[in-house]
């Protein structure tokens, strides 16, 4: 691996002195089931060093075809992406699926537009991303540059329930859930494999970002529960982890807030108590905990105060 590296260290130095554009440089990713690759994100927020390469991201290799599985945080990290695929197979790339709205997982999209995918979303994505997109996009030109945050794309193909795309005999079924993470949250199944790729329905170790429902994300895990999947893919966290005991600690944080929460709404407890408060018996459980958990509780407050 390190002479890999090297090798294409050496090349961008090359291509940087002759004026040539650099070709992307693949990712090193698993394969945790046969025909699905994931490439692990870091526990860090985006930087220009990480190049908002933050969450899980992967594909799916089909006997037809190719479904893309969240494009990547920034143009740059799409680029390399798609360059990784060419490396596992020359089958098509013929969907590019957004698990939801944030930034960190589908402003990659746009390096795939050359393969003319169908962009395949919940329903609710488009109205979240005309709503949000150019915010998200002003921000990550703020810390990567013009040139490497990327873009969104507008899904062409939207999941109201459920639905299935098929890769040329290998189906991936996808469900479009309820306010859960976020208010689009979509996940997809490979029955061949028995895997569930949960994007950001699924934390373990970076600590859990509320943007959507307390009570509907506990409420979505319990259904998720009952998929007969053998091991999942978190939005962040390892590549994989065994289904559904992968999501105890979610689950544990989860329905931590909602007790505390609740306890002190009964003694007329406010919001600014709640979050110097609440959840703290987690804070050595999770990373990045300082910078998510009084988030978590102000929104979770809010949702529970008018139970």
């Amino acid at each position: 691996m390190a002479a890999r590296v090297l090798a294409g260290f050496l090349a961008i130095l090359l291509l940087t002195a002759t004026g040539a554009v650099a070709a992307p440089i693949p990712f090193e990713m698993a394969e945790v089931a046969p025909g699905i690759f994931v490439r692990q994100g870091v526990h860090e927020d985006a930087t220009a060093e990480n190049g908002d390469a933050i969450a899980n991201i992967g594909f799916i290799v089909g006997p037809a075809a190719v479904a893309v599985i969240d494009p990547g945080g920034s143009g740059e990290d799409g680029e390399r992406l798609r360059a990784t695929v060419a490396t596992k197979t020359d089958r098509p790339i013929r969907y590019v699926i957004m698990t939801h709205d944030h930034p960190d997982h589908i402003f990659g999209a746009a390096a795939f537009e050359a393969d003319h995918p169908t962009y395949v979303g919940h329903a609710r994505l488009p109205g979240e991303m005309a709503e949000r997109g150019p915010y998200y996009r002003d921000e990550l030109v703020k810390i990567l540059g013009e040139s490497r945050a990327g873009n969104y794309v507008m899904p062409t193909q939207l999941v109201e329930t459920t639905s299935e795309i098929d890769l040329g005999g290998r189906r991936l079924e996808l469900t479009a859930h309820a306010t859960a993470h976020t208010d689009n949250d979509l996940s997809i199944f490979d029955p061949e494999t028995k895997t569930l790729w949960a994007g950001d329905l699924l934390f373990v170790d970076r600590v859990p970002s509320i943007d959507g429902s307390l009570i509907g994300w506990l409420k979505v895990l319990k259904t998720l529960e009952t998929v007969p999947a053998l091991r999942a893919i978190p939005g962040h966290g390892p590549v994989s982890v065994p289904w559904p005991s992968g999501a105890a600690d979610e689950t544990r944080y989860l329905d931590s807030l909602a007790r505390e929460i609740r306890a002190l709404i009964a003694k007329d407890g406010d919001i600014e108590t709640a979050v110097r408060e609440v959840g703290l018996g987690e804070r050595d459980k999770w990373r990045l905990f300082d910078d998510y958990n009084g988030h978590n509780v102000t929104v979770a407050f809010k949702e529970l105060e008018w139970e």
